[in-house]
C-alpha cells in the first residue's frame, strides 16, 4: 500500500483525495440521517441527507471519471439526478405551504 502510495503522481494525489472526501461526505449522510432520527424518535431523512448525497455523489463522480470508471461514472451520475429531483420536490412542497 506505502508502495502504490508513493508511486502515485500529484495529478493522482489529488483525485484520490477527492474520492476520499467524496465518499466521506457519502457515508456520513447515514450518520447523520441516524442522528436525526434518533432525536426524532422515528425514522427521518433530513435535507441535509440530500446535500451531502448530491457532494459526496459529485466527489465519487469526479473520481470516478478521472479513473474511466464506467459502472461507478453511471450509478453516480443516475443518484445526483435522484437526490436533486428529492430536494426539488422538498422545496417546491414547502413553496406550496407558503
Amino acid at each position: 500500500m506505502i508502495d502504490y502510495l508513493l508511486n502515485l503522481s500529484e495529478i493522482e494525489i489529488f483525485f484520490l483525495i477527492v474520492g476520499f472526501v467524496g465518499q466521506g461526505l457519502f457515508a456520513s449522510r447515514f450518520i447523520v440521517q441516524w442522528i436525526f432520527s434518533e432525536k426524532k424518535g422515528e425514522s427521518y431523512i433530513p435535507v441535509i441527507f440530500w446535500y451531502l448525497s448530491i457532494f459526496g455523489g459529485l466527489g465519487l463522480l469526479t473520481y470516478a471519471i478521472f479513473r474511466k470508471d464506467p459502472v461507478i461514472i453511471v450509478g453516480q451520475t443516475f443518484g445526483i439526478f435522484i437526490y436533486l429531483r428529492n430536494l426539488i420536490l422538498i422545496y417546491r412542497n414547502t413553496n406550496e405551504k407558503n
